[in-house]
């Protein structure tokens, strides 16, 4: 593998890090070139644990935002993700976008992806550019015949294959994915998903194959028999079934042993997912829609006009912030609703700023937060010079140098598939 990547705080690639480096998983990709006859995505799912499901999916600029919120309530997120519910470049500007305001806003955090292959190859040179440092392919068989049972039919543009022809077309696209992101310097993983009957005998063929590529690192999965599929009635490999197929992939290829099959809006350390406890969040993130017209105004909470340096409690004030031509302006002060009165004080503040796309603060409590949120009021809690929430907000600058916390506030506060399987 590149040392020079940062794998060692990756932990789907490092397992010694899986108890301190966690990962989210940026839902923001529902569609899929391809149909997988053990598939079935469940967007709004919240029993099921597996590739394919999330609670919700997220527009670019949704997921930045509750990316932000998990950040503050999960420090030891490392890496960020975008895992589905379907393919990631069956919409690869929704990808791409996520990736680039991710990059810009937290530019220590490690990117992966999870895909098919089918349509990577496409946007290699601008994954590179970005930083995406590792990607998960999904190679279920390196012979026509054997993928022409796996795959239901593979779309190419408007065209779709079937059979042999478009198992065969997948794995030529797959092929000159890996080869493509190697060449790059990429970190490659690939996932195999076990299904007895199938291609349980031809995973040592894929793992010499991947091998023979340059692939870092061979996931075999058991499959996950899922209803209203080909596949439904499929038997899941028992785990002595799994390990001698393992083992002789493992002649061939490193054996990635710790996979959890993630969702697709899996957050927290592969141990102890937190999808369940920030499922609120990633709700609340999908009524965020920053349009200029329906809210073009950014509230702050100021004491001199200068700096962002009140937090949302402590505020009798707020100065509302508008970007025009040249700049940002001053538009006008709003008082705040008196202290007092719980959650209905949050809820007339919500109504007050209801033409703000955000607010600044120094700091936010998680219940304000959350009310706020769900208003579609963005809360960033920053420390530094105005307009530099203002770009940030207005144009995806990076407020990584100047977000803040006051002493102890990271204590209980914030501003609260294809089966392509975990990143």
């Amino acid at each position: 593998m590149n040392a020079t990547l940062p794998i060692h705080r990756h932990p789907c690639f490092n397992k010694e890090v899986k108890g301190h480096c966690g990962r989210v998983h940026l839902p923001v990709a529902p569609r899929c070139n391809i149909q997988c006859n053990y598939c079935n995505r469940k967007y709004d799912c919240v029993n099921e644990s597996r590739p394919g499901v999330t609670s919700a999916v997220l527009s670019p600029r949704q997921a930045l935002m509750y990316m932000e919120e998990v950040l503050r309530r999960e420090p030891r997120i490392t890496v960020a993700g975008i895992a589905g519910p379907g393919d990631p470049f069956a919409d690869p500007r929704k990808t791409l976008e996520t990736l680039r305001l991710v990059r810009a806003r937290f530019p220590e955090m490690i990117l992966c992806l999870a895909s098919n292959g089918l349509a990577v190859s496409a946007h290699l040179d601008e994954l590179a550019a970005i930083g995406v440092s590792h990607v998960t392919l999904t190679v279920n068989a390196v012979d026509p015949e054997v993928g022409r049972r796996i795959y239901a039919w593979v779309r190419d543009g408007r065209v779709i294959y079937r059979g042999a022809e478009g198992a065969e077309l997948l794995l030529s696209r797959q092929l000159g994915a890996i080869k493509g992101l190697k060449e790059r310097g990429i970190i490659v993983k690939v996932n195999t998903i076990v299904i007895p009957g199938v291609n349980d005998h031809h995973v040592e063929a894929v793992a010499v194959k991947m091998s023979g590529l340059g692939v870092d690192i061979l996931n075999c999965m058991s499959i996950y028999p899922n209803e209203h599929t080909a596949f439904a009635d499929v038997v899941e490999p028992t785990h002595e079934e799994m390990e001698r197929i393992r083992a002789r992939a493992e002649a061939h290829l490193p054996q990635l042993r710790h996979c959890t099959r993630c969702r697709a809006d899996a957050v927290g350390l592969l141990d102890s997912d937190r999808a369940e406890e920030f499922r609120s969040f990633l709700g609340a993130a999908t009524f965020f829609h920053p349009s200029v017209e329906q809210r073009p105004y950014v509230a702050v909470a100021t004491l001199e006009g200068m700096l962002v340096n009140q937090h949302l409690g402590e505020a009798e004030r707020f100065q509302i912030w508008r970007r025009e031509e040249g700049g940002f302006n001053l538009v006008e002060e709003r008082s705040a609703p008196l202290p007092g009165g719980g959650t209905k004080r949050w809820a007339e503040l919500a109504t007050l700023l209801r033409d703000c796309r955000a607010v600044l603060v120094s700091g936010i409590g998680e219940t304000p937060a959350k009310v706020l949120m769900e208003s579609g009021i963005l809360p960033v809690e920053m420390s530094g010079f105005i307009t530099m929430g203002l770009e940030a907000v207005y144009e995806g600058g990076d407020l990584h140098a100047v977000r803040g916390r006051r002493e102890g506030a990271g204590e209980g506060r914030c501003c609260s598939s294809d089966g392509t399987g975990c990143l």
